[in-house]
């Protein structure tokens, strides 16, 4: 397969790119800042964010892995801007040059009646969910149990509680691995079951086992 990989330099697009190395398939994977070169990688770079290099957005699957946090992006709005804005604008590019599946990485919650965070991610799904995909996978995680570089000190005590927890956690609560995460897209990218599907959190546990 062609795969186009958004967010790549991420924790659950990194670990995308783990499950890929080695494989046949070609991976296209747009960044600001370049990737460790991998035989079956294709890195465009652009430090503005454009990608309009021709050939960049067609693809046999599109995976999106974008996503930032309000305390990470500065403000509610910029963090909307990452969350919504971005993510459409690239679907919509995938989308336009007949790139027919998708999965995008979403929220555990997102609702419209949810607090800013959920009803960002809410109006994210909403919006590609409209595009047209012949098939498109929307993931639910939990919390994100990985690495970070960047220092999250909430997010790490958090981690640490639901890892002491987890028997006691419903199964859709428990923080989900990021490669956990990466093996369920690319289950779903492979698989392109025709229409809309939202994957929670419990089934990404056991598709990307």
């Amino acid at each position: 397969m062609r795969l186009l990989l958004l967010g790549a330099t991420g924790a659950v697009g990194g670990a995308c790119l783990d499950e890929l190395r080695g494989a046949p398939d070609a991976v296209v994977a747009p960044t600001r800042r370049a990737l460790p070169a991998a035989p079956n990688l294709h890195n465009p770079l652009d430090p503005e964010g454009r990608w309009e290099a021709p050939g960049i957005w067609q693809a046999d699957a599109v995976l999106c892995a974008l996503g930032s946090t309000i305390r990470k992006a500065g403000s509610p709005a910029a963090f909307h801007a990452i969350d919504h804005d971005l993510v459409l604008a690239l679907l919509q590019r995938a989308r336009a040059a007949g790139t027919p599946t998708a999965v995008l990485v979403s929220s555990l919650g997102a609702s419209a009646k949810g607090n800013f965070y959920l009803r960002t991610k809410h109006a994210a799904e909403q919006a590609v969910s409209a595009l047209g995909f012949a098939s498109l996978s929307i993931l639910r995680p939990s919390m994100i149990d990985t690495e970070r570089e960047e220092s999250r000190p909430a997010e790490r005590l958090g981690l640490i509680a639901m890892r002491a927890l987890a028997p006691l956690i419903p199964a859709r609560y428990r923080a989900v691995s990021a490669r956990r995460i990466a093996r369920c897209m690319l289950a779903c990218a492979r698989s392109a079951a025709p229409g809309i599907h939202l994957v929670e959190s419990d089934a990404i546990q056991r598709l990307g086992q």
